[in-house]
């Protein structure tokens, strides 16, 4: 009953929002809401705005496309201020169609439905309401309505531009139904909706042969020509195709240089001029932001001929790339197994992130800084800390080339070897080594990998693999370690206690005998020595620690184990570094003594609490890694 509690709100919050009323009392909403009569750019752009931004590095994040477009930060913020900002000021951007550029499953469509689906959501609040003329097919804008010789004076008294010309059949209507009264002509309140074909339209290119330009531009409704005497009356017409419908929202033209010549000729003057040419009538007004999708290789054929020279000068091209960050391909699976049937399946940790590093290495492009490997590249973009390396080394490695990310591996193709993966195996839990070996697999049968690409990505797949060996390994690193957190704690209070001898040249005193000592130096070198920290670098690294514990004294605080994020990645190597024979005997004995047994079942305890793995997943980690070790 909750569901139908809420369709039944639904449907009276619908009613609650519907208005109509006559032009003049249009007039007093304009007058104290100037934002109703906004342009189809305009009310895009606000409608971005209103959800939010966030800066980070400089940067501008939109909330818009937070939650279903990842890593495309840099071509949403191009998208938005280069081209929706500008046309929303009536800048002459606005006359022009908006392409989408990218590869295969980059995103392309996703912005497409996002705009589309929250032009619908927007239309619904105060801010983005829209106002028709009622009755109009096309859901005229009701300003048009003013005489052309009396909207300078209205933009004197309302401050708003009026553009565009009253459609034929609503000049008729005006002189027939309301004796030229634009003050009794009703308006309505409309919402944008692309099921209902209001505001929203779609045009897809099919068969040249069969497909009627009537698809964009309406036709003539023959049986009411005896009715009406001409083709020319403009009530035998219907204003129905996707450019009357997409009247004051957006069009999506899919494939749009797929499409027959004839059928792009007529974006030219609606572009352009703000109309387009339908039936035996002058030319008709419609606002409307056009925006369609392509991938690289089309729009290069498109470019290079020449007929299409006109179009291609009305066209503004935004590159879509692949997203180039781990943690945010990561996301992407993730949200594609959410909107699955596959979303009961248990996927081990890091299994996709496995997936997402292979699928980043194969659409990164080799740097030529000599000091900057791939996989360095790979965690620069991705946001990790490379010592010696800062946010403009990152901004210079984008730069080396502007079209990074226009090829590779798309997200597809990795989880549809995902869910082969998880067909093939026939249980409820997947790990990242099934997830590579499923990818390789897949390369074999990838019919447009070109051989020299194919011995590239098995390259990165061996990559990706030796990153999974670090990252399980330290997984069960700090599972046994947790598991030692006494000695841990222990371990860290002596290091600190040294260091803080060594800083101020001072010296210790044994708790049993009292006796002085000098600071433990080979103790201190075996911890930091863990996270590579040389000879010439540990002076400042313990003086680092000293002027944080200084720091954590001072408000109160009580600095501990988890007060430097290095010094406990330190402690926990180092303990593991000692444990490591502990490890590899309790990982591969076939018959483990009851202390093995007491300490395996602890790991995989702390592994499925905290680590997010189950009982299956678990012992094939433990497994993998003491195979590692015994290496």
């Amino acid at each position: 009953m909750n569901i139908l509690n809420k369709v039944r709100d639904h449907r009276e919050e619908e009613q609650r929002l519907k208005w109509e009323g006559t032009f003049a009392e249009y007039l007093e909403i304009v007058k104290e809401k100037p934002e109703v009569a906004q342009t189809a750019h305009s009310r895009v752009y606000n409608m971005i705005k209103n959800s939010g931004l966030t800066e980070r590095n400089g940067h501008k994040m939109y909330n818009f496309f937070g939650e279903e477009i990842f890593g495309l930060e840099d071509a949403i913020e191009k998208l938005v201020e280069e081209y929706f900002h500008p046309a929303a000021k009536r800048l002459d951007v606005r006359k022009r169609i908006l392409l989408l550029m990218g590869p295969v499953s980059g995103g392309k469509s996703t912005i497409v439905t996002m705009l589309k689906r929250g032009l619908e959501q927007y239309s619904r609040t105060d801010e983005g309401a829209v106002y028709a003329i009622k009755g109009c097919p096309m859901h005229e804008d009701p300003l048009h309505l003013i005489p052309p010789h009396l909207r300078d004076d209205f933009y004197d008294e309302y401050g708003i531009r009026i553009e565009g010309s009253l459609s034929p059949l609503n000049a008729m209507r005006l002189e027939k139904e309301y004796d030229g009264r634009i003050e009794d002509v009703m308006v309505e309140r409309i919402f944008l909706s692309e099921d209902k074909r209001t505001g929203i339209g779609t045009f897809s290119p099919s068969d040249p042969k069969s497909q009627d330009i009537a698809d964009l531009t309406g036709s003539i409704d023959f049986s009411t020509i005896a009715r009406y005497g001409s083709e020319s009356d403009p009530r035998a017409y219907r204003f129905d195709g996707e450019l009357n419908k997409a009247n004051r929202g957006m069009m999506e033209f899919q494939e749009m240089l797929k499409c027959d010549e004839k059928f792009l000729w007529h974006l030219l003057s609606l572009t352009q001029e703000g109309n387009f040419k339908a039936g035996r009538f002058a030319l008709i007004s419609a606002d409307e932001l056009i925006v369609a999708h392509t991938n690289e290789a089309e729009y290069r054929s498109f470019i290079a001929n020449q007929k299409n020279e006109a179009l291609q000068s009305r066209i503004i091209v935004m590159p879509i790339p692949y997203n180039l960050k781990v943690t945010e391909e990561e996301r992407i699976y993730q949200k594609m197994i959410n909107e699955s049937d596959m979303a009961h399946v248990h996927i081990a940790p890091h299994a996709l992130r496995v997936a997402a590093i292979f699928s980043i290495l194969t659409r990164l492009e080799e740097s030529k800084k000599q000091s900057v490997d791939i996989v360095k590249k790979m965690r620069l973009y991705d946001g990790d800390s490379v010592e010696g390396y800062n946010q403009v080394d990152v901004d210079e490695l984008r730069k080396e080339y502007p079209d990074e990310g226009m090829r590779g591996i798309d997200p597809r193709y990795v989880i549809n070897r995902i869910s082969s993966t998880i067909i093939r195996k026939e249980v409820s839990s997947i790990n990242a080594l099934d997830v590579l070996r499923s990818l390789k697999d897949g390369l074999e049968q990838h019919p447009s990998i070109s051989e020299e690409d194919k011995e590239r990505y098995l390259n990165y797949i061996a990559v990706a693999r030796r990153e999974y060996d670090e990252i399980a390994k330290k997984e069960v690193q700090k599972a046994f370690v947790y598991s030692y957190e006494e000695s841990a704690k222990t371990l860290m209070d002596n290091y600190l206690d040294n260091v803080e001898a060594y800083c101020n040249q001072t010296k210790l005193r044994d708790p049993l005998t009292g006796e002085e000592m000098n600071p433990d130096e080979k103790l201190m070198r075996s911890i930091e020595e863990q996270i590579g920290i040389s000879e010439n670098a540990k002076k400042a690294f313990r003086e680092e620690i000293l002027i944080r514990i200084s720091a954590y004294a001072r408000k109160g605080k009580r600095f501990d184990y988890n007060s430097h994020e290095r010094l406990r990645e330190a402690i926990q190597k180092k303990l593991f570094a000692d444990l490591k024979d502990v490890v590899k005997i309790t990982t591969t004995s076939q018959t483990p003594d009851e202390s093995q047994l007491k300490k395996i079942n602890e790991v995989i305890a702390r592994l499925i609490d905290e680590y997010g793995y189950n009982s299956v997943s678990a012992n094939e980690l433990l497994r993998y890694v003491g195979s590692l070790l015994n290496r």
